[in-house]
């Protein structure tokens, strides 16, 4: 496979399609096929995926499926699922679709398969978790655990916190979740403020058990502990880590019993099904926790199957490459009409900026194209209420991807109705909006006119579910995780390391000693009149 994107047959041709149907507005292609609604969609695994409120004809998708093809997509996906090291730059393979698999699949790495060891973990959480929900894990004092805070940062969190507040519905309510990730103490000062140190454990996750957030975060916990229940034995019953280096676990405290492993194999950003689950686990049970794992082998076994053009993750894809390389669309949002999905905007932004936030190919040539998008958003109807004016009236085009759920899971009068009804009407909106003639016919004043027009021709794809169970969304994490692999091949870059993380904590590291201690400083000017600036408060 050619590294160079823009020299392949496929993206020629997309550029002088492009040429031909940039212009063209979805009223005309709705106009000119009136079964387009019903043509241009998919259900599969339970998913129904409307994309056909994107401009795009079917001359574009056979050329994006081409494109695909010519990029190597199902190679590099037979290779991934092998368990080839397709990680390149830390030379490790890429196996998060090993962490929901079958106990009789066999998934080998390195001559070993993997798929035993993962089952251990899940059993070994399984047990652990029943104890803390029936009240059999005891405290130092001897009181059952009520609260648990979960200590990580990045994958570690994101993904944990937001499955949490996901499946809340689902959770054992009489227990307390909260989840300490940023390093600045007012974050572990409101976790604990009103909580019983005697009835609280602390989940610390860190893979080496070094990562100066968490580690912060953990000491901190650590003597909070130590001090209200005035022994450090109590440190064993109160923490439990999910890492892998049992050297500084035992060294901080924790039983190595209680450490719950994972590996090298899994990515912080696509690790929530994996131990870092924990506090998820605990929150809603082992049974809710694997429907949540079929859920994911679900998405998992369509994407490796399922015909590109039928393919759901690759569809989502494909649109989000065909919008940022050819109509230069810099942000893509993610919308989802469910208040338990407020955190799913958050934890997409790891998973597709830190995946696909890269300038040189995986041969470590700069890439003379646009790689990934910006990704936000946040829950409807509260949105309509704030950025949607920009995307409808607004000078920039953002594709929008609208997550809904036919039904509720806390049925309170019309609610429900209302909130598909504005899910549904803000795709319309969009896609069709309001000419000056529409405007005129219903009598608004000429002067008035052109503030009220909406040009429309804004693309989104509706994403529509029965209910947001615990298998749903493990269907949604992995068809996202599945859509930023196929961008990723597409652009021929690393989806699954993030160097551009370590620069900043390198330097961080540096500084802090320099913040309190009056040594000379070499950096730049503005950098070190901040430093002075900081120390003329907490002088050395």
């Amino acid at each position: 496979m050619t590294n160079l994107l823009t020299q392949t047959p496929a993206w020629k041709e997309l550029q002088q399609h492009y040429s031909q149907i940039k212009d063209v507005h979805l009223r005309d292609l709705f106009q000119q096929d009136p079964q387009r609604g019903t043509r241009l969609r998919v259900q599969a695994v339970g998913l129904y995926l409307d994309y056909s409120k994107n401009r795009i004809t079917d001359e574009t998708l056979h050329l994006l499926c081409e494109l695909a093809h010519q990029r190597g997509l199902e190679e590099r996906r037979a290779a991934m699922f092998r368990g080839d090291p397709i990680n390149v730059t830390e030379r490790r393979a890429v196996l998060h679709i090993a962490l929901r698999t079958p106990k009789d699949t066999r998934i080998m790495v390195n001559g070993q398969d993997v798929v035993p060891q993962v089952q251990a973990v899940l059993d070994k959480m399984a047990k652990f978790a029943g104890q803390i929900r029936k009240k059999a894990w005891r405290g130092y004092t001897g009181k059952p655990i009520k609260n648990i805070i979960n200590i990580g940062i990045g994958g570690s969190d994101l993904g944990p916190y937001m499955a949490y507040e996901a499946l809340k519905f689902y959770s054992l309510r009489e227990l307390c979740f909260r989840f300490v990730s940023n390093v600045d103490g007012t974050a572990f000062t409101e976790a604990v403020c009103d909580l019983a140190p005697e009835e609280t454990l602390f989940i610390v996750s860190s893979k080496s058990f070094t990562t100066l957030e968490t580690m912060t975060n953990a000491q901190t916990a650590r003597a909070w502990l130590v001090e209200k229940l005035g022994s450090e034995q109590a440190v064993r019953q109160h923490f439990v880590a999910v890492s892998t280096n049992e050297k500084e676990v035992t060294r901080f405290g924790i039983d190595p019993a209680n450490m719950f492993e994972f590996w090298d194999w899994v990515g912080g950003r696509y690790s929530m099904d994996s131990a870092i689950g924990l506090s998820l686990m605990i929150a809603i049970g082992e049974e809710h926790f694997r429907q949540m794992l079929s859920g994911f082998h679900e998405m998992d076994e369509h994407f490796r199957k399922a015909p590109l053009e039928q393919n759901l993750p690759v569809l989502l894809g494909l649109l989000a490459f065909w919008y940022n390389n050819f109509f230069g669309c810099q942000t893509s949002a993610v919308i989802p009409y469910d208040f338990y999905l407020h955190r799913f905007p958050a934890f997409l932004q790891q998973l597709t900026m830190e995946s696909n936030g890269k300038r040189v190919t995986l041969a470590g040539e700069a890439v003379d194209y646009q790689t990934g998008p910006v990704y936000w958003g946040e829950p409807g109807t509260n949105g309509q209420h704030s950025f949607f004016q920009l995307l409808h009236q607004g000078t920039k085009l953002v594709p929008c991807d609208f997550i809904a759920f036919r039904k509720p899971l806390n049925p309170i009068g019309n609610h429900h109705d209302l909130l598909i009804a504005n899910v549904i009407a803000q795709g319309e909106a969009l896609a069709f909006g309001k000419t000056e003639e529409e405007l005129k016919a219903e009598g608004v004043p000429d002067w008035l006119i052109p503030h009220r027009t909406f040009p429309g021709n804004r693309p989104s794809t509706m994403i529509f579910a029965d209910q947001l169970t615990p298998r749903t969304l493990g269907k949604l994490v992995a068809l996202y995780e599945h859509s930023v692999f196929t961008q990723g091949v597409l652009w021929g870059i690393n989806s699954f390391d993030q160097w551009g993380v370590e620069l900043g904590k390198a330097l961080a590291q540096r500084i802090v000693t320099e913040l309190s201690e009056n040594e000379d400083l070499s950096h730049d000017s503005s950098t070190n009149a901040l430093i002075r600036y900081y120390r003329d408060v907490h002088p050395s």
